[in-house]
């Protein structure tokens, strides 16, 4: 069993850990840049390490640092959140060649996943539905001309390796597809050192829908209902939500049963998602998380599953304490995500609270949000009985929420929250788009 645990992480993530720990027994080891030397993680924690200056690339990115801080303070495991180095596989590689736990799936899956084009070969493999698209690599840009007039326009062109919109580009005729290839090409090599780009047909306005798993080393894989991440901006989440509207029980049936099967092909262990495009009443695979997402409360709210306390018991070598059958997703649960517009100092912090409120945070006042990192300072969350009840509580909570000193999208939330369409639950991925049109 793991006895300590050093988080290699920071914000709204590490506390989560950190709290998780605490309830186990377990003993956490927080680190923190410079800018984060009074954080709310490192104050929580039962021991702290400074691993280097401010910006991520001297700290956070810095794998030699956090394998020696662990090292340091006789730790079993590390805990690596989300984003900086959660999804390298040199970084798990490490960690496992210096004797310690890595809590996340063996480092060669992480690889694998890491390639969005291995992965869709992956899942053809375990007969999981994907996007009409390249074979491979674009190497040619006259077969990819070929495979673009089959698939028919519009095209997306995107990054094999990394995420969050960099080194895409949507394409809606032949004239502009090489050049498009060169963008999202040079895009993708200046953001993840790997200038390799594929294509997909690209859907319009589809709904983006991804399933939450729980794998253990014993071959038992469990998936835990879906989130619905449409309402996004330059393809980041702002908004999920369970259940989606937009998902049948058959539907659903056939993504947890897709997602189980692919999961179990990868011999996966820990916590993963598997995000999917619906479109036209299909599902298609996009691409598989190899970590915890910042989302993951959505689906403990509905299901009464602690998913990063079961990603620390199955890493550290137990089995799942319960099966698919033991799985019940109740009532509707959303999220908003609170991004800073702008660093500063908190003055003033007053989170809301009441019947079916959570807040993940690190926030307090005379805490100084920097310039460094993530804009995400909050995640604000609700559960009703249904998605009606759910909204509704939203909406008052997020008129209840205080928080001063710096500038966010609060306001931004509560018109999404409010629109009649968001209401309507008929919607996609353009939906915000809309909503600055109309503004």
């Amino acid at each position: 069993m793991i006895q300590s645990i050093l988080i290699a992480n920071r914000g709204e993530i590490a506390v989560r850990v950190v709290r998780a720990c605490k309830e186990m027994g377990i003993r956490s080891v927080m680190v923190y840049s410079e800018a984060d030397k009074d954080s709310l993680a490192v104050r929580m924690a039962d021991d702290a390490v400074c691993i280097g200056p401010a910006p991520a690339s001297e700290s956070y990115l810095k794998p030699k640092n956090l394998i020696s801080a662990a090292v340091l303070k006789r730790c079993d495991a590390i805990h690596p959140g989300v984003g900086f180095l959660s999804e390298s596989p040199g970084f798990a590689k490490a960690v496992a060649d210096a004797g310690l736990i890595w809590i996340g799936p063996p480092a060669a899956t992480i690889g694998m996943l890491g390639d969005k084009v291995e992965a869709k070969r992956s899942a053809i493999e375990a007969g999981v539905p994907v996007i009409p698209g390249s074979d491979g690599p674009i190497t040619d840009v006259a077969d990819a001309r070929k495979q673009a007039k089959k698939m028919g326009y519009p095209v997306i062109v995107k990054a094999a390796s990394g995420g969050g919109g960099k080194g895409m580009r949507i394409v809606r005729s032949e004239d502009d597809l090489e050049g498009a290839i060169k963008i999202a090409s040079n895009e993708a090599e200046k953001a993840f050192s790997d200038g390799t780009v594929y294509m997909e047909k690209y859907l319009e306005n589809p709904r983006h829908v991804e399933v939450q798993i729980l794998a253990d080393s014993y071959g038992n894989v469990v998936h835990l209902g879906e989130r619905d991440c449409s309402v996004q901006f330059k393809h980041q989440k702002l908004v999920e939500e369970s259940p989606s509207t937009a998902v049948d029980e058959k539907t659903r049936a056939k993504m947890g049963k897709d997602t189980v099967s692919l999961f179990k092909s990868l011999d996966y262990v820990g916590a993963g998602t598997i995000e999917f495009l619906l479109y036209e009443g299909q599902h298609y695979f996009m691409e598989v998380n190899a970590r915890v997402q910042v989302e993951h409360p959505v689906t403990e709210l509905v299901t009464g599953i602690d998913i990063i306390r079961e990603q620390i018991k199955v890493c550290g070598g137990e089995k799942l304490s319960f099966s698919q059958d033991d799985i019940n997703v109740s009532g509707y649960a959303v999220e908003c995500r609170i991004n800073a517009r702008t660093p500063g100092r908190i003055t003033e912090y007053l989170p809301p609270g009441g019947y079916g409120v959570r807040i993940d945070s690190f926030l307090y006042p005379g805490y100084m949000v920097s310039p460094f990192y993530d804009s995400l300072v909050a995640k604000v969350l609700t559960y009703g009985r249904d998605r009606n009840e759910g909204l509704d509580r939203m909406n008052r909570v997020l008129d209840e929420l205080v928080l001063e000193g710096i500038t966010t999208n609060c306001e931004e939330q509560k018109r999404i929250i409010n629109h009649p369409v968001f209401r309507s639950g008929a919607f996609g991925t353009g939906f915000l788009e809309q909503i600055e049109e109309e503004a």
